[in-house]
């Protein structure tokens, strides 16, 4: 699909809809219609303090050069990041177009800021050059780099747009705040070398968590991240605007240099490069492992990512483990002991810093209020009887913490963070038992239309409640219609007007993102997202249990019920007992081989590499039954990386 044919589909599908949504669909549980007796109405958009413009002369603040080198390529000329794609937004006026929600449109453009921005004596960030933030601390000799983005190619044009106004100064240390990529992925791009003698700290865990997120559920997580950041979407106001946390996400080559130090305590110093740091360890928070840390000469605080200017994620939509909400409110209680009188100015991971101590405080209070309050409340709402979706549809933030620019809900929402904290406590029953054996979507789909009276009936209903105001339910009853029949074109269309109509109405980024894109899935079909290239870095860091563990999650059950087989690999001075029975793949590591091995492998770490790479067996040495490694191969599933999502 060529950009101009998205453009085209993106503008008849909302030509066919009508107007424009007033109210915003993720905030408190509000629905382009009439609401439920006895539910809140939700803070409109209208009614948020847009004449407070500290925001923008923050986002403006310490402007050093914008980045001109045009698209930022991988070795094989394929663009990774394009720092003009979203110029629309910096140039656009205040007054935001019919088809972006108005408080969406105004966190949109503070994020089109892009170049190098001096935070504070010694300390820049390049902004606007990949989803996250790359900051460097100028220290005696050389430059600290914090969080080197997602890529190689734009950690490395970061770097280049830093020395070429601040001089050619030599990396000295680089710090990882957590493990997800798009804060260790562009390593490369700072130490094309590795590390070499150069410290690398991150929290204690880092690697495991670095490794193993997006091992076992790696494609359909990447599928899923196509919706959330609308990887395919045409870059323009009826299309993307960005996902609240930035603009997008680079599709670079990914790296991982390990760390050469660990962080394992709050209070633990260190001095790199003569700068002083202390450590604030937050586990569980945004991240399984994060930090924050001081720079008490420098009177300066790095907040990660769990102090933002939005409300974050729980659980992402694009699928991960739930966070914890209550630990995450407690560690901002301990930033604010901590920081209090200590910092003028906080930076983080994402979006632009905050100046001013008093400032910093209410920064970190409005957020800690926000997390506790929407995960004490959904559990008080829990213990009263109410499922996920009914506390969703009825909590809202007290005024005082909704009407806080940081605290709206561009990236995480109230309704989707409150599922999250019911699914934590609760998981996916709701304890109805109507709810313990549904029909799959095709056949509940089916028995839905049938009762309805077919097909075109349940065009005609949706339309009738699309009319009413009432797009939930519409397009419930076209997803129905869809799933039963993914050949009418007519529902398909109408099904993907309603998307065009939610997504536009959305304040939440990631919310948009999904109507979009499911709009436009429904009338073009799926097709390969672009994703990052994954470097050998991340393979190689991966333990030998790790890869077998990889493989595990793919062996057809069924296909392998009747096999039995005994497979030792033998690597270095360790045997890798791998056991296929019932179906399952199991292992046991020792320094023996195993007596009942039916093939015994011997080889190297870079040849199992190979082997489960592209099969290849060169250099491996066989001993025994050669056949039941092509058995087990025989076995093992293949990904889908462009399974569809609003068809069957």
């Amino acid at each position: 699909m060529n950009p101009m044919n998205r453009r085209g589909f993106v503008a008849a599908a909302a030509g066919a809809a009508a107007a424009t949504v007033p109210l915003n669909p993720q905030t408190s549980g509000a629905s382009p219609g009439p609401r439920p007796a006895g539910t809140p109405s939700p803070t409109r958009t209208g009614d948020l303090p847009y004449d407070d413009r500290t925001d923008f002369a923050d986002a403006d603040r310490g402007f050093v050069a914008a980045y001109t080198g045009g698209p930022i390529t991988t070795p094989s000329g394929r663009t990774a990041w394009d720092a003009d794609a979203h110029r629309f937004l910096a140039d656009a006026a205040d007054t935001p177009p019919t088809t972006v929600d108005p408080s969406l449109w105004r966190q949109a453009r503070l994020l089109s800021r892009q170049g190098l921005y001096e935070v504070t004596d010694r300390i820049y960030q390049i902004r606007g050059l990949d989803l996250s933030n790359m900051t460097v601390v100028e220290g005696d000799t050389g430059i600290i780099v914090i969080d080197p983005l997602t890529s190689v190619e734009t950690a490395a044009a970061a770097l280049r747009l830093y020395r070429d106004h601040r001089g050619n100064r030599p990396v000295k240390a680089m710090i990882y705040t957590h493990p997800h990529v798009d804060h260790f992925g562009g390593c490369r791009g700072v130490l094309p070398d590795g590390a070499d003698g150069t410290p690398v700290l991150a929290p204690q865990g880092f690697m495991e968590h670095a490794v193993s997120e997006n091992v076992y559920v790696g494609p359909a997580m990447s599928r899923r991240a196509g919706y959330m950041y609308g990887t395919k979407l045409p870059t323009e106001a009826g299309g993307h605007v960005g996902c609240g946390l930035g603009l997008a996400v680079s599709t670079g080559t990914v790296g991982l240099i390990p760390p050469t130090r660990y962080v394992e305590a709050t209070g633990e110093e260190v001095v790199l490069d003569g700068v002083r740091i202390r450590f604030q360890m937050t586990p569980g928070t945004e991240c399984q492992e994060e930090m924050n840390f001081l720079f008490p000469d420098l009177r300066a605080v790095c907040m990660a990512e769990n102090a933002t200017h939005t409300m974050h994620n729980i659980l992402t939509l694009r699928g991960a483990q739930v966070r914890d909400a209550h630990a995450w409110a407690g560690y901002l209680t301990e930033s604010i002991g901590l920081y209090t009188g200590a910092a003028d100015v906080a930076f983080a991971s994402h979006h632009w810093p905050t100046w001013g101590n008093d400032n910093i405080i209410a920064l970190l209070t409005q957020q800690r209020d926000l997390y506790g309050y929407l995960h004490d409340q959904t559990v008080r709402l829990i213990n009263k009887g109410l499922n996920g979706t009914e506390i969703a549809e009825s909590l809202r933030l007290p005024p005082q913490l909704e009407r806080v620019w940081a605290n709206r809900g561009y990236y995480g929402s109230l309704s989707h963070n409150v599922k999250a904290v019911y699914q934590r406590y609760m998981g996916w029953f709701d304890a109805n038992p109507a709810h313990l054996w549904e029909h799959p979507p095709t056949e509940e789909a089916r028995r839905w239309v049938e009762s309805l009276g077919g097909q075109a009936a349940v065009r005609a209903r949706a339309r009738h409640y699309s009319g009413k105001g009432d797009l939930r339910f519409a397009v419930t009853l076209l997803n129905h219609a869809v799933f039963n029949d993914p050949t009418d074109t007519k529902a398909k269309r109408q099904l993907a007007g309603l998307y065009v109509r939610l997504g536009r109405a959305c304040e939440n980024a990631v919310w948009r993102n999904f109507y979009l894109t499911g709009a436009q899935e429904l009338v073009h079909g799926t097709e390969p997202a672009p994703k990052a290239t994954m470097g050998p870095d991340l393979h190689r860091a991966l333990t030998v249990g790790q890869l077998i563990d990889s493989l595990a999650v793919r062996v057809d059950g069924p296909a392998a019920w009747s096999l039995r087989l005994a497979i030792d690999w033998h690597i270095g001075d360790a045997y890798w007992h791998l056991r296929l029975a019932n179906g399952l793949l199991t292992w046991t590591t020792d320094a023996d081989p195993g007596p009942d091995a039916g093939l015994t492998m011997t080889m190297t770490r870079s040849q199992l590499l190979a082997l489960l790479a592209d099969k290849s067996t060169d250099g491996i040495t066989m001993t025994g039954d050669g056949s039941q490694l092509a058995q087990l191969l025989s076995v093992l599933d293949t990904p889908d990386h462009r399974f569809p999502v609003v068809t069957p």
